[in-house]
């Protein structure tokens, strides 16, 4: 009985490392294009030291949009293991006023399901973004 204890408190760590690992994949850079807009813009994704995460507009395609370069318009994503998604987050869409309820989950490695509500759920838009390996120029 004393070994499985044993075993069991070697993996803890582990698990938890497993944990954090998986909430952290959503880190990175993610190209979108705007629904209202059609503008194309490229989005970072990063870690705070408050174990949420953020994101900011890393790259426009237009010189008029330059103006939201580093806007962090993303704010208190929490990843919920349970439910393999980031939740409780705040999206603030540029140019606008007022702030959205926000999900995010992945749809297969490289496709993130972007959904961001007013009040309900029901009452929204998704939209897909795709990650990309590095930073636009």
């Amino acid at each position: 009985m004393n070994r499985i204890y044993l075993i069991f408190l070697l993996l803890l760590p582990y698990f938890a490392y497993a944990q954090q690992n998986k909430a952290d994949d959503i880190v990175g850079y993610y190209y979108n294009i705007d629904p209202f807009t059609g503008d194309a813009s490229q989005i970072y994704i990063y870690k705070t030291n408050k174990n949420k995460y953020e994101g900011k507009v890393c790259w426009v395609d237009k010189e008029e949009k330059k103006k939201f370069l580093n806007l962090v318009f993303l704010k208190d994503l929490e990843f919920n293991n349970g439910k393999n998604e980031w939740q409780n987050g705040v999206v603030k869409y540029p140019g606008k006023n007022g702030t959205y309820a926000m999900t995010m989950k992945f749809e297969s490695e490289t496709r993130l399901k972007v959904r961001g509500y007013w009040g309900v759920a029901l009452l929204g838009k998704t939209v897909y973004w795709h990650k990309e390996k590095e930073k636009r120029n």
